[in-house]
């Protein structure tokens, strides 16, 4: 017997990606249900060769459902998630909503699936922020091989990290650049178009905004607490893909040719590393592919023990969609989700 799963947030763009990776990676679900909002209800969907109508979540009953797989924003998720979760349904939510909950697990499955387990106190698993979760991909087997004392990281996030809005507003803003129109925005603080922006998310007290702080609390609850983190996150006119530099410095040491050997042996790692024009993974190339691509790996003479890395994902996928399916498929993996028996 299959599974009975909801997608809620299906009309979005980690919405979409997720009904799309449920049926690349052949979950074994007997059901996929698409919920939006009220406003979406009748919207089709794909799923795989199939058209799914949306249905709208404030009268979906969860009761034989097994599984929800939640992008439908924290306000949703902090009001929706507990009240599905006391229904039985496992949710996996990709919003922030429960990431710092010390009752709710934050997992990457290539880097601490042991932590899934916890998810029964309220049957809730959280995903990490996307720059997080290409990050941890990266860094953990350099942890367990020379053990990370501090990262400093410089993000180049895409605009779909910011939504279907985003991704419009670059598109409209370089069509208006090339036509001689006004250029508006709306959904940034400045023009993104043949632009960067250094702030992403509110400003927080210390004057890093709240996308780097997710990032320092959420390596420690993920990876290490004793690692230290700082950061600083940067829009880029870029529609899927979010590269990292990452500079990290270790308490043992090892060489940059050490790193690229343990990282093609890490899970969920692609090393493309050639010392040559080209020999780089761009967003572009990630774009649609589930890996984590690192490139550019070398020693940092000024520090002990320090190494650089360049460091690419599709946000949508590894950083939204597909680690929430990974989710799902580890709790199938390890029996910790069962069919509920249908109601004939």
């Amino acid at each position: 017997m299959g599974f009975k799963v909801a997608v809620v947030g299906a009309t979005g763009n980690v919405g979409r990606e997720m009904l799309a990776i449920l049926e690349e990676r052949g979950f074994p679900a007997d059901e996929v249900v698409a919920l939006a909002s009220r406003r979406s209800q009748g919207t089709e969907v794909s799923y795989g060769d199939r058209t799914l109508k949306v249905r709208a979540l404030d009268n979906y009953d969860f009761s034989d459902t097994d599984l929800c797989v939640m992008s439908a924003g924290g306000a949703i998720s902090k009001e929706w998630s507990p009240r599905i979760g006391r229904q039985g349904c496992i949710v996996i939510d990709n919003s922030s909503a429960w990431r710092y909950d010390a009752d709710v697990p934050l997992v990457v499955p290539e880097v601490n699936p042991d932590a899934v387990a916890g998810f029964t106190r309220k049957n809730i698993i959280a995903n990490p922020n996307c720059s997080t979760a290409q990050l941890v991909v990266a860094l953990k087997p350099l942890h367990d091989a020379a053990k990370i004392k501090r990262v400093v990281v410089a993000t180049y996030q895409s605009v779909s990290g910011a939504g279907k809005e985003g991704m419009d507003e670059l598109f409209e803003q370089t069509r208006a650049v090339f036509v001689a129109d006004p250029v508006t925005a709306k959904k940034f603080t400045k023009r993104i178009a043949f632009n960067v922006i250094p702030h992403i998310d509110v400003f927080m007290e210390d004057g890093s905004t709240k996308e780097e702080w997710k990032m320092v609390a959420e390596i420690k609850k993920i990876l290490d607490p004793k690692i230290k983190l700082t950061g600083t996150c940067v829009r880029v006119p870029v529609f899927i893909g979010h590269s990292e530099a990452v500079n990290v410095e270790f308490e043992k040491p090892i060489t940059a040719e050490e790193a690229r050997e343990i990282l093609r042996e890490a899970p969920g790692c692609l090393v493309v590393d050639k010392r040559e024009d080209g020999g780089y993974i761009s967003p572009l190339e990630s774009a649609g592919e589930d890996a984590t691509y690192i490139s550019r790996i070398r020693e940092d003479p000024t520090v002990e023990n320090g190494l650089n890395l360049w460091v690419v994902s599709d946000n949508l996928r590894k950083g939204a969609a597909l680690n929430a399916v990974q989710i799902a498929e580890l709790l199938l993996e390890r029996g910790l989700i069962q069919p509920k028996k249908k109601v004939a």
